[in-house]
């Protein structure tokens, strides 16, 4: 039937459906709370749909009385979704762990007189690991919410980190060095005011300052430097040059309001730096099981070790982009690329002790004690890289009470003050909390 003869009603219900469609897009990308204005105008324009067709009259037509029950149902369903991710426990937790960073910051700012601490620094990157931690279940609303809340803070993260690293390159240059120092003394102090004031914006705690705003005062302040004298000075060149650096550094985390708004920024299923992590990861458990098959040392293992640190290096060149979890993607990856190398050089090494028995005849005790744990540490290393577990399961506490074990036996070696023992003691204590550590990582559960 036309347009033009369908009842009117039926016209309005495809209207209705049409305005459901897009409102659908709406909600499943939503990322917010049930306090946000977003979410307050979503759930009154589906409420308003639903009045509307209430109020729509059937007139007693079975197809029409179908129609308005469809879109009844897909209004109905719309409200519910929108509620549960607003109230989802994974986005409360997003929303909690986002308010300690804010409550982090405000209290850093009023205790440490606008200086930056490196315990203020550890207590961030606590936050961003307790971020990386939520799950999101492939909800594209949660990632979008976690997204957004990793890449503010990891901002805050790098702004400190910057300006904690310029404060260890050396004190500001004395006043009475040149005639450009005081100047540029005074941009460095402005800038100083405006960290925090970017800090601030990046954590929704500043309602006064917007993007633009700070934009232009750290612009100002590239223009006086800009005006600075600093012909044949090197060192004042240099310092002018590290306060550049630091404003140019303000300048582009401001860029964070823009951040997140595409998708392909939070939904990772099909971002091309996750695929080639992925890929990497593969090639990396087929070379795994081909080398735990392997009983002795051959010409396998050094073919199979160079193809294992090319992955390194093509890790290495993954572009990551602002995204933290697409770095911690691939920081898991090269831990996994390593462990397997470890195994390989262990194996290597204990076979090459092997055919050097006569030689190491007259080694120390305590250094013979420290490889006969190694030996038992390599079999134990081979069970962790092939388990694929949780820690729940019997065989994860009994490969970790091993490996504790193989510690405490590495504690009880007398080394006598053997500067050898004690070196080769410190390593395989390392390389036992290595294995412990990935066993750690291969089991908690973590999603990018």
């Amino acid at each position: 039937m036309a347009m033009g003869q369908q009842h009117p009603s039926m016209i309005r219900i495809q209207e209705i459906q049409k305005e459901i469609r897009e409102s659908r897009r709406l909600v499943v990308s939503f990322s917010g709370t049930q306090s946000d204005r977003e979410y307050k105008h979503l759930e009154s324009s589906l409420t308003k749909l639903l009045f509307e067709l209430d109020a729509i009259d059937t007139d007693g037509k079975s197809d029409i009385q179908h129609g308005r029950k469809s879109a009844v149902n897909e209004l109905e369903g719309l409200l519910k979704e929108l509620e549960q991710i607003a109230t989802h426990p994974s986005r409360l937790k997003v929303e909690r762990v986002f308010g300690d960073a804010q409550q982090l910051v405000t209290n850093e700012l009023s205790s440490a007189g606008g200086l930056i601490t490196e315990e203020f620094a550890d207590r961030i990157q606590e936050i961003i690991f307790q971020l990386t931690q939520v799950k999101t279940g492939g909800k594209i609303g949660l990632r979008k919410a976690r997204y957004r809340a990793l890449t503010r803070i990891c901002a805050v993260q790098d702004i400190i980190e910057n300006c904690i690293g310029r404060q260890a390159l050396s004190l500001p240059l004395s006043t009475d060095m040149h005639p450009s120092v005081p100047k540029i003394h005074s941009v460095l102090s402005e800038v100083s005011k405006a960290r925090w004031d970017v800090i601030g914006l990046l954590m929704n705690l500043n309602a006064l300052e917007n993007c633009a705003h700070l934009s232009r005062v750290l612009t100002g302040l590239l223009m006086q430097l800009d005006a600075v004298d600093v012909t044949g000075q090197s060192e004042v060149r240099n310092y002018r040059k590290r306060v550049v650096h630091e404003i140019n550094c303000l300048l582009e985390h401001l860029e964070m309001e823009s951040e997140g708004e595409a998708a392909a920024s939070y939904d990772l299923a099909q971002n091309e730096s996750i695929k080639q992590i992925e890929g990497i990861r593969q090639k990396t458990t087929q070379l795994k099981q081909k080398l735990l098959q392997l009983e002795n040392v051959c010409d396998d293992h050094f073919k199979s070790k160079s193809e294992l640190q090319s992955l390194l290096t093509e890790l290495d060149k993954i572009d990551i982009g602002k995204n933290p979890c697409i770095r911690e993607a691939r920081r898991r990856s090269v831990v996994d690329v390593q462990a397997v190398i470890a195994y390989v050089d262990l194996k290597e090494s204990l076979e090459k002790r092997r055919n050097m028995e006569e030689q190491l005849k007259d080694e120390h005790a305590s250094q013979k004690a420290v490889w006969q744990v190694l030996n038992d540490l390599s079999e134990f290393q081979k069970q962790v890289l092939s388990f694929d577990g949780f820690r729940t399961d019997k065989n994860y506490m009994r490969l970790e009470e091993m490996l504790t074990k193989q510690l405490l036996a590495l504690d009880a070696v007398e080394t006598q003050g053997n500067d050898g023992a004690k070196v080769a003691r410190k390593q395989a204590v390392k390389f036992a909390q290595n294995i412990l550590n990935y066993l750690d990582m291969k089991t908690d559960e973590w999603e990018y």
